[in-house]
């Protein structure tokens, strides 16, 4: 009974999977053939959007030119893997120390809003003068990018703890640091990861935004080069390659999301097929 009910999950989440895949596939043919309409009519011109033959062409010869590889994109892959990594630890350690007591969180919750609210590009030009051109700049702005979601995931998270159990917690005599250990940080790792994934896109933001202010490789100084040259078709091969790499992060947080939460998704399955 057990093996049958199994095999039916597996077959159900393989159509779902299959139903999704086609479906984006066949929106992404209609949004093709619905820019090449518009392109042939000469209802856009060609040096504000490509062709999608233009557009494709410009992605296969970045795609086969090692160069690309090599001095962008793995440039801005780096700094983005980093800055995303310095963004985790930091919300993952800085989120608890907000929850310790009431108190502390009321009095320095309100700082670490107005600090994300400061516009990054802002603050760009001054991490540039404090730390210099190199890699440290562009990590710490990817980085200051994508800290924000993580600690407010966080921080969420971990209020969202089953009281009952933490009830249970404290008649056992249970610390503060084991409650944190059993309790807060099981229940909270939906919300974390949920952060992490919306991090990860950020990380990609704050890559580029790095790289446009005084970097000679990656994805962000490609994007002013190209831009200067009106090269529209490279333009548009270099969002290609920004939105792979960003969709590429969210698949695998996610990927490693399902290991570790599939506890939280299967109470979700249930509540929802009653």
């Amino acid at each position: 009974m057990t093996t049958n009910y199994a095999t039916a999950q597996r077959r159900e989440k393989l159509l779902d999977y299959a139903v999704t895949t086609l479906l984006s596939f066949g929106l992404l043919v209609v949004l093709i053939v619905v820019w090449q309409i518009v392109m042939s009519l000469g209802l856009l011109p060609t040096y504000l959007i490509p062709t999608p033959a233009a557009t494709a062409q410009a992605i296969w010869h970045d795609l086969i030119d090692p160069q690309f590889w090599t001095g962008q994109l793995l440039q801005t892959l780096y700094v983005v893997v980093v800055g995303f990594v310095i963004a985790a630890v930091m919300g993952i350690l800085i989120g608890p120390l907000l929850i310790v007591h009431p108190l502390v969180e009321r009095s320095v919750y309100p700082f670490v809003v107005a600090f994300q609210a400061m516009p990054k590009i802002a603050m760009a030009p001054l991490i540039l003068v404090w730390f210099g051109y190199g890699h440290t700049s562009k990590f710490l702005i990817t980085a200051l990018v994508a800290f924000f979601p993580v600690v407010v995931n966080v921080i969420a998270g971990l209020k969202a703890g089953d009281e009952r159990q933490l009830i249970l917690m404290r008649a056992l005599r249970a610390g503060w640091w084991t409650r944190m250990i059993r309790v807060r940080i099981p229940n909270a790792l939906p919300y974390i990861f949920a952060g992490l994934d919306i991090a990860a896109v950020f990380a990609v933001i704050g890559a580029v935004v790095a790289e446009f202010l005084g970097s000679p490789n990656g994805l962000g100084s490609l994007v002013i080069i190209r831009q200067t040259n009106v090269d529209t078709p490279g333009l548009f091969s270099v969002l290609f390659f920004l939105a792979a790499m960003g969709s590429a992060l969210h698949f695998l947080i996610n990927a490693v999301a399902r290991k570790f939460t599939f506890w939280s998704q299967s109470a979700d399955t249930k509540v929802a097929k009653r």
